[in-house]
C-alpha cells in the first residue's frame, strides 16, 4: 500500500522533524515491512507544469491513436506560444487541464525530455500519466486534473499531484488487514512513536431508520453479517473529483474515475472499508444478498463475463446478479457519467468467501485483497456518512434521511490467559500492569482476574483469537529488539540421525552418477494415476485430500513420485532438453482412513489420548526416491556411436541407490515382474531379504502415450524406508597377489534373470571369487529357441598367495557346476 505523509499527519501527530530513517525504523519495529520511503520533490527534475489542452488533432495512417496536440503552458516555456506535443493517450479532450514536462525535464529513472521530430510533427515535451511521474502504475492514460485545479495555467505541477510530498509503501502481511488503510498505520505510528492518534471513526454516524434507504434482503448472513446503505439524489453529474481526493488516489496507485466511484476508492484507503457505489436509476427492484446458483453468470465492471460458483456471494435485483459481492461489481448498476441518483453500500463479509471467490476468478481488486485479510465490521455506517458528506460537498444532491443497517455481526469473545504467558514464552520479564496496559494501548478491553486476563480484542483486529497472538503483541509493541538473541545449546550427541544421512548420501550418490536432481510439488490428481495405468484397488489411489487445494485439478497429495517427476522430464523435453536424467528424494503419503482429527487448543498441551487421536488421522509418510531417464544414456561423438537410456540404466539406477545406503548385493535380489506405470516385459522387483522395496524398468508404451513423454523412458521409484539398517561392514582385506581373470558364458532359458544365475556362480565358486560381473548378453538361431547366453567376467584372487591355474579352474568349474545344478546351465562352446 501507498501512502503520502501528508494524509498521515492529518490522523497522527508526527513529529515535524521525522526522517525517513526514523520513520522506517518505527515501522520495522511493529513488524511492518517497508518497501519503500520516497520523497517525491526529488523524484522530477525540471519545469513539470500544469497545461491546458487547446486543439487535437488526429494523426491518421498510424497503428496505434496519436494525436497532434498544443496546450498552453503560459509563460513556462519563455515565450508563452503554445507548447507544441505529440500524445498517445486519448482520455481528454481540448479544455482540459494536464500535467505537462517540458524540455529539460528530467523523469524518474533518469528519462531526459526534450524536443524531436515524431510522427511528422515536432513534439516538445510530454503529457504525463500517473506511471511516467513514478506515482503508480496506471497507464491507461494521462492524468486530466480538476478545471479548479490550478488557478492559470503554466504554475508549478508538483504540489497539485502530489509530488511535493513523501510517499511511503509498505507490504501488509495476511494477518494485519487493518493497515492496509490510513487508519490502521497511522495507529501504528501513534503506537511506535508514542504520539497521539485520532481515530477517524470515532465522529460517529447516525443508526439505521425504519424506512430502509432501498429495501435489501439478506439471505445469508454467515456470508454477509452486515449490509448499510444511505442515498444521495440530485447529484450534479457533472460534478469533478476534488484535486486532494485525486492528489491522493494517484500517490496509492488508483486511477480516478468519476466522484462517486472516487469517493468509494478514497475511503477504502483511508478507513479501510471497501465500498461500491449503484446507480439507483438502474436498479430494478429489492436487492437481494445470496450465494449464487451454479452457472450463473455476471460481466464484472473489467468487461468480462464470469460464469459464478455456488460459493461466491452475489447482489442481485430483478435482473439477477448485479454485483460479485466484495471483489467487483457489475455492468448493468455501475455508475455512469449521466448518473443523478447514488446508492452508497458498505458491509462486512466472510473473509474466507471473498479469497476463494477471488482466487477462483483470478480476480485480486484491491477490495478483495482487504477483505480476505479482515475488515473491521463497525466502518460501515461511518464510512457511509463520511461518504454522502464527500459527495453533497463535491457534487451537489440532497442526502436522503433513510439509513439501511443490516447488522449480524457476532460480538467478540474474550481471550484469555495468564498475566506471565509472555513472560514464560519470550524471556522477557514483563510486569503484569505492563501487559495490561500494552494490550489496551492495542485496542483491548482488558480484566484482571487475579493471575489471569480477559482480553476482549477491539473490532479492527480479527486476527487475535488466541493466546500466542496477545503475547505477539506485548512484545510487538514493547519491542522486537528487546528480545534476547541466545540459541539453546544442543544436546550433545545429536547430529544427523541414520536416515537423513542415508537420504543424503542416496542424493549425492546419484548426482555423481551424472543424475539432476528436482523438488516438485507433492500434489496430484486422480487423472495422473490414470495415465499411469495404476488399478484402483493398488494402495497407491488411497489418496490424501487438502482441505484448500491450490489448484483443483490437484487436489490430492502424491502416493509415488513418479507423478510430478514424469511431468517435469515432459516440461523439459518441450522445452528442448533431450538427454534427461532426473531423480527427486522425498515424501510420499498413504491414507489411513481414520475420519477427521480432533480440535486441539493453543494454550496448553493435548492430552495422550487427544494426541494420540490426532496422529492416527496423520498419514503416513516414508520417504522415497525416484528416477526418471530418457534420451542418451551415453552421447555419440568421434569415438563412436551413443547409447541411449534404457531399463537396465533405471535398474542400475535402483543398484547405485541400494549400495549407497549399504545393503550388500548378496541380500538384494531383482527379478522380472508385472506392476504399474511399467512395461511387464521389462519390469524389474527389487526386493532386500525377500521384501519388495520398488521397481525399476522401461514405462509402459501406454503411459509414454498418454504423458507424451519419450519412447523408450525409464524410470524407477524406491522406498528409502523400508530399506533396512545398513549392517556393520568390517574393514576390506587387501591382497597383495595378483588376480585371475577368466570369462564364463553360460547357456540357460530366457526366462532366467541374470541376478540369479549371478547369485549361483558366487555360492559355487567359493572364497576365492572377488568380483564377478555380467558384460554381455547374446542370443540367436545357434543356441536354439528360447535360450540365452550370459557372458561373466570371474576375478579370482587368494589372500596368501599367487593362485594356480589348476586352483583358478577349479573355482571356476564348481561355480559352473553350481549353475548348471540351478538352472540347467551349459558352457557356451562346450
Amino acid at each position: 500500500m501507498r501512502v503520502g505523509l501528508s494524509w498521515l499527519r492529518e490522523h497522527v501527530d508526527l513529529p515535524a522533524d521525522l526522517s525517513a530513517e526514523a520513520l522506517e525504523a518505527a515501522l520495522v519495529g511493529l513488524g511492518i515491512e517497508v518497501d519503500s520511503i520516497v520523497d517525491l520533490r526529488a523524484t522530477v527534475n525540471g519545469p513539470l507544469v500544469v497545461g491546458r489542452v487547446l486543439t487535437v488533432e488526429e494523426l491518421t495512417g498510424f497503428k496505434k491513436p496519436i494525436r497532434f496536440c498544443t496546450v498552453d503552458v503560459g509563460d513556462a516555456n519563455g515565450t508563452g506560444a503554445p507548447q507544441e506535443i505529440v500524445c498517445g493517450a486519448s482520455n481528454f479532450a481540448p479544455g482540459d487541464l494536464v500535467v505537462v514536462i517540458l524540455p529539460g525535464g528530467v523523469l524518474p529513472g533518469g528519462f531526459e525530455i526534450g524536443a524531436r521530430k515524431t510522427y511528422g510533427h515536432m513534439s516538445a515535451g510530454m503529457i504525463t500519466s500517473a506511471r511516467e511521474l513514478g506515482l503508480g502504475e496506471d497507464h491507461a492514460g494521462i492524468i486530466v486534473l480538476p478545471p479548479d485545479t490550478a488557478e492559470r495555467p503554466g504554475q508549478d505541477a508538483r504540489p497539485v499531484v502530489g509530488l511535493d510530498d513523501v510517499v511511503v509503501e509498505v507490504e501488509i502481511t495476511p494477518d494485519r488487514g487493518y493497515a492496509m488503510s490510513v487508519r490502521g498505520i497511522a495507529r501504528e505510528l501513534g503506537l511506535a512513536l508514542g504520539v497521539p492518534f485520532h481515530d477517524p471513526a470515532l465522529a460517529g454516524a447516525p443508526g439505521a431508520t425504519e424506512e430502509p434507504a432501498y429495501p435489501v434482503d439478506v439471505r445469508d448472513p454467515v456470508g454477509c453479517d452486515r449490509f448499510a446503505a444511505r442515498a444521495v439524489r440530485g447529484v450534479d453529474p457533472t460534478a469533478v473529483t476534488p484535486a486532494f481526493i485525486v492528489r491522493r488516489l494517484t500517490q496509492a496507485g488508483i486511477r480516478t474515475i468519476s466522484l462517486p466511484v472516487d469517493i468509494t476508492n478514497y475511503l477504502m484507503l483511508e478507513f479501510g472499508q471497501p465500498m461500491h457505489a449503484f446507480d439507483l436509476d438502474r436498479l430494478r427492484g429489492p436487492l437481494v444478498v445470496r450465494r449464487a446458483a451454479p452457472g450463473e453468470k455476471l460481466t464484472t465492471l473489467d468487461g468480462v463475463a464470469r460464469t459464478l460458483d455456488a460459493e461466491d456471494m452475489v447482489i442481485c435485483d430483478d435482473t439477477g446478479p448485479i454485483s460479485l459481492a466484495a471483489v467487483m461489481g457489475g455492468e448493468t448498476s455501475e455508475v455512469h457519467p449521466g448518473t443523478t441518483d447514488v446508492l452508497f453500500e458498505a458491509a462486512h463479509w466472510d473473509p474466507v468467501m471473498v479469497g476463494r471467490t477471488a482466487r477462483r476468478h483470478k480476480l485480486f481488486s484491491e477490495a478483495a485483497k482487504r477483505w480476505e485479510r479482515g475488515v473491521d465490521p463497525a466502518l460501515p455506517l461511518v464510512a457511509l456518512r463520511r461518504a454522502v458528506e464527500l459527495m453533497t460537498a463535491h457534487g451537489g444532491g440532497t442526502v436522503g434521511d433513510e439509513i439501511l443497517d443490516f447488522d449480524a455481526v457476532r460480538p467478540r469473545g474474550p481471550v484469555e490467559m495468564a498475566v506471565d504467558l509472555p513472560t514464560r514464552r519470550v524471556g522477557v520479564a514483563y510486569e503484569p500492569a505492563r501487559v495490561v496496559g500494552l494490550l489496551e494501548a492495542v485496542g483491548c478491553t482488558v480484566t484482571v482476574n487475579g493471575e489471569r486476563i480477559s482480553a476482549v480484542p477491539p473490532t479492527w483486529r480479527p486476527d487475535l483469537t488466541d493466546p500466542a497472538d496477545l503475547v505477539e503483541e506485548v512484545v510487538r509493541l514493547d519491542g522486537y529488539d528487546k528480545v534476547p538473541g541466545r540459541l539453546p545449546l544442543a544436546p550433545a550427541g545429536r547430529g544427523l540421525t541414520d536416515a537423513q544421512r542415508r537420504r543424503r548420501s542416496v542424493a549425492r550418490a546419484l548426482a555423481e552418477t551424472g543424475h539432476v536432481e528436482v523438488l516438485s510439488y507433492p500434489f496430484v490428481g486422480t487423472p495422473a494415476l490414470d495415465a499411469l495405468g495404476v488399478p484402483d484397488d493398488d494402495p497407491r489411489r488411497d489418496l490424501v485430500k487438502l482441505a484448500n487445494p491450490l489448484s483443483d485439478e490437484e487436489p490430492f497429495l502424491r502416493t509415488t513420485l513418479l507423478p510430478p517427476l514424469l511431468a517435469t522430464l515432459r516440461r523439459n523435453v518441450g522445452r528442448g532438453a533431450r538427454d534427461l536424467a532426473l531423480y527427486e528424494v522425498g515424501v510420499v503419503f498413504r491414507g489411513r482412513g481414520a475420519g477427521a482429527p480432533p480440535v486441539m487448543g493453543v494454550d496448553d498441551r493435548p492430552s495422550v489420548s487427544v494426541f494420540a487421536a490426532a496422529d492416527a488421522v496423520v498419514p503416513e509418510q516414508p520417504w522415497h526416491v525416484a528416477v526418471v531417464l530418457a534420451g542418451e544414456q551415453e552421447s555419440a561423438g568421434w569415438w563412436g556411436g551413443g547409447r541411449p537410456a534404457s531399463w537396465a540404466d533405471a535398474v542400475e539406477a535402483a543398484r547405485t541407490v541400494l549400495d549407497t545406503a549399504g545393503i550388500p548385493d548378496e541380500r538384494v535380489t531383482v527379478r522380472s515382474a508385472a506392476v504399474a506405470p511399467w512395461h511387464p516385459g521389462r519390469c524389474a522387483e527389487i526386493a532386500v531379504d525377500g521384501v519388495v522395496v520398488g521397481w525399476a524398468g522401461e514405462l509402459h508404451p501406454g503411459v509414454v502415450a498418454a504423458l507424451d513423454l519419450p519412447k523408450r523412458t525409464a524410470a524407477a521409484e524406491l522406498d528409502l524406508d523400508a530399506l533396512p539398517a545398513a549392517p556393520v561392514t568390517p574393514a576390506p582385506r587387501v591382497s597383495g597377489f595378483p588376480p585371475a581373470l577368466i570369462d564364463v558364458a553360460l547357456v540357460v532359458g530366457t526366462g532366467v534373470p541374470a541376478a540369479e544365475v549371478q547369485a549361483a556362480i558366487v555360492a559355487g565358486a567359493g572364497d576365492l571369487l572377488e568380483s564377478v560381473r555380467l558384460f554381455d548378453v547374446y542370443a540367436s538361431e545357434q543356441l536354439g529357441e528360447g535360450r540365452k547366453s550370459l557372458a561373466y567376467k570371474l576375478t579370482f584372487r587368494a589372500p596368501d598367495r599367487t593362485l594356480t591355474v589348476e586352483e583358478a579352474v577349479a573355482a571356476r568349474d564348481a561355480a559352473v557346476a553350481e549353475a548348471a545344478n540351478r538352472f540347467g546351465a551349459t558352457l557356451r562352446g562346450a
